[in-house]
């Protein structure tokens, strides 16, 4: 019987001792895993893995140019990324797209944007984008967007510019323009623009209407497949927008950049010829309408934006 007890002891201390061991595994593990919610990874990392990961992407793909694209669509939201490189140094692009201003300089070139106007507030900057339809349409006709914009440089050699504006053009909400960049060898640089938002139920039952009538050859870059004849099958509908607008936001960046190297006076005229350009090697996905048509309205639509910005200062109408 004595040598039974102190066997139980033996046997009780074991599983108290086990059960401690578990017990502080299982807050060790709960504190560890908080910790790693709470520090997770910068976004420099990320997008370092990402070139790591896709260079073969980068130097073989349909764009034909050291690109590539992303994107899916879930309930009710819609992201795009696209990747690139520019051949301009980090430091180049940081000191251009840092400023908030030039902001408007690029996307006003998209077919949509009629005008853009920025505002310096106490702790932040606001931009106005007024998006129209894809003709000449003067600001006072268009849809004012008002787009919160944040830079954030966790380190040296990390650029992060977030666009975010809660209510969008038609309904949409929760619009999310990024750009990241970072710096790689022989004076490039890698760079990220993702496009997102999200839309309500009365907006997906219209679209997947337009889509399915007047909107249903216009197609993404994302290949679901072939036909019976053995051509690409490109993805439609949101995303397929989603794509075909974020690939024309890359362009106008890399548009804007590229103009700098000629005198002020000339950069606009550039920056639009270019874009056009670029934007013209991918019909299928790209073409709206005839170069000189572009170039007129967009240099009536420049002028209009010199004008507001003049009238309303540092402010908004």
């Amino acid at each position: 019987m004595a040598v039974s007890y102190v066997n139980q002891i033996k046997t009780y201390k074991y599983i108290s001792k086990l059960f401690l061991f578990m017990a502080a595994a299982t807050i060790c593990f709960s504190a560890c895993s908080a910790f790693a919610l709470e520090k997770p990874r910068h976004g420099d990392g990320i997008l370092l893995d990402t070139y790591h990961m896709n260079m073969a992407r980068l130097e073989a793909n349909s764009f034909g140019l050291p690109l590539f694209l992303d994107s899916f669509e879930q309930d009710d939201k819609v992201l795009v990324d696209v990747y690139g490189i520019f051949d301009y140094p980090f430091s180049s692009v940081v000191d251009m797209l840092k400023v908030p201003a030039n902001w408007c300089d690029i996307v006003s070139i998209h077919l949509n944007v009629k005008a853009c106007t920025y505002r310096e507030l106490p702790s932040a900057w606001m931009l106005t984008f007024y998006f129209g339809r894809k003709g000449y349409q003067p600001p006072e006709d268009t849809r004012p967007v008002i787009y919160h914009y944040r830079s954030i440089e966790q380190q040296q050699g990390y650029l992060d510019v977030i666009l975010r504006a809660d209510e969008g053009p038609f309904g949409t909400k929760d619009h999310r323009m990024r750009f990241e960049a970072l710096p790689l060898d022989k004076g490039r640089t890698f760079v990220h623009v993702s496009y997102a938002y999200r839309d309500v139920v009365a907006l997906r039952l219209a679209a997947k209407a337009y889509f399915a009538t007047l909107g249903r050859n216009k197609v993404g870059f994302t290949r679901t497949g072939t036909d019976r004849n053995g051509k690409p099958v490109y993805i439609g509908g949101p995303r397929g927008s989603l794509e075909r607008n974020a690939v024309r936001y890359y362009f106008a960046i890399k548009s804007f950049l590229d103009a700098l190297r000629y005198p002020e006076e000339g950069r606009f005229k550039t920056r639009i010829n270019e874009w056009y350009d670029l934007t013209s090697l991918y019909r299928i996905q790209l073409f709206e309408l005839d170069k000189e048509d572009y170039l007129t309205f967009k240099t009536k639509e420049h002028k209009n934006q010199l004008l507001l910005q003049r009238s309303i200062g540092t402010g908004f109408p």
